[in-house]
Formats: C-alpha cells, sequence, structure tokens
C-alpha cells in the first residue's frame, strides 16, 4: 500500500521533538521585508519559524501543514493570531484569497506526478489582485550527496514559471533567479545547496 502524505510527515515530524533551526527561511525574510502586511498564507508550514516571523511583523497568517503532529508543536510556540489548518494539498484547500501566497519547499517524496505543479496553480488563484506569491524551492540535491536516497526532480525556475500556466496578461514575474548557499553537512563538512526564488505579482 503506498504511504499517504499524511502518514509519510506524520512519521517525519515524530522523529524527533525539533527538526528545523526554528529560524525563518532567509529567502522569505529577503523578499517579504519590503511587503506591505495584509493576510498571508503559509503553504507547508512545518514547525511555524515563516508564520511566526510574518505574524510579529503585523500579517494576518493563515498557516497550513498535512501533519497534525508538527501543528501542535508549531501553535505551542506560536503567538495568538495565526490560523493553523490541517490540509493534504492534493485533497483540499485553504479558503479564501490572501496578499501573499508563501510556498517554501514544498517538495514531497510521496507526491504523485503534477501533484505539486497542482498545488502552485492552486496557490496562484489564491492570490488577491496586487499580492504576491513567493515560491522558494531546492534546485539539487547538497553537494555532499553522491547518491540521492531517492529519485526525485527538481525543477527549474522556468519550468515552474511555464507550469503554473499563468496569464501573462494579469501576472508579472519580479524575481527568478537561483542561489546557491553554504551549507554544512552531516558530518560537519562544508558544503553547498542551490535554492531558486520566485516572486511573482497578480497586477491590480
Amino acid at each position: 500500500m503506498t504511504e499517504t502524505a499524511q502518514q509519510y510527515w506524520e512519521g517525519f515530524y515524530q522523529e524527533k521533538d525539533r527538526v528545523w533551526s526554528g529560524n525563518p527561511n532567509p529567502l522569505l525574510v529577503r523578499e517579504a521585508t519590503s511587503l506591505t502586511p495584509g493576510t498571508a498564507l503559509d503553504l507547508g508550514c512545518g514547525e511555524g519559524a515563516d508564520a511566526i516571523w510574518l505574524a510579529e511583523r503585523g500579517w494576518q497568517v493563515t498557516a497550513v501543514d498535512v501533519s497534525e503532529t508538527v501543528l501542535r508543536r508549531a501553535a505551542a510556540r506560536a503567538p495568538a493570531g495565526i490560523t493553523w489548518e490541517r490540509h493534504d494539498l492534493s485533497q483540499s484547500f485553504p479558503s479564501g484569497q490572501f496578499d501573499l501566497v508563501s510556498a517554501q519547499f514544498l517538495h514531497s517524496p510521496v507526491a504523485a506526478p503534477g501533484e505539486r505543479e497542482d498545488i502552485l496553480r492552486n496557490a496562484s488563484r489564491a492570490v488577491v489582485p496586487g499580492g504576491v506569491l513567493l515560491i522558494m524551492s531546492h534546485s539539487g540535491w547538497p553537494s555532499w550527496v553522491e547518491t540521492p536516497p531517492f529519485e526525485y526532480h527538481f525543477p527549474g525556475t522556468r519550468e515552474m514559471v511555464e507550469s503554473l500556466a499563468l496569464d501573462p496578461e494579469a501576472w508579472e514575474v519580479q524575481v527568478e533567479e537561483v542561489v546557491e548557499r553554504p551549507l554544512t553537512g552531516p558530518d560537519g563538512e562544508p558544503g553547498s545547496r542551490q535554492d531558486s526564488v520566485l516572486r511573482l505579482r497578480r497586477k491590480g
């Protein structure tokens, strides 16, 4: 039987009391700092660092993940005012539209072909006119990984833009780039990883 997204991510987060650093994604910080706070949707929020950072800067945040475990963990350390919702984004999507929709490293080894693209198209439809869609993605495995643990296709920025099928009269691509950042490997070795950044604004 194929493992579901909820089963996979529940197991992932139940292995440790904390998985991530607790700090917001620096690429999100770079792109969102200049935006005027409004309503924000954080897709795949994990332990909530991005949602908390946004809320502390005046955003009204709806944070979404498939894992009940990680949502409880995030809510326990978060300030009041964040709405936490559990969704398997391949099956359901938060209602409403938002000034900012953020999809940070929305990768899953158990996603069906085309599932991520469908989710990101739904994300684009959740952006209000004048709002912003931020998509940060890994562009490949870390430099120290010689044999990947599983097969995974990391789409390039142009591939992602094309898969969104956005109306060019209604959207503008504000940022489209690949950033290489230093990372320390599991044995303390210096390394790096490339990430892609897409910032798209819905005109209006």
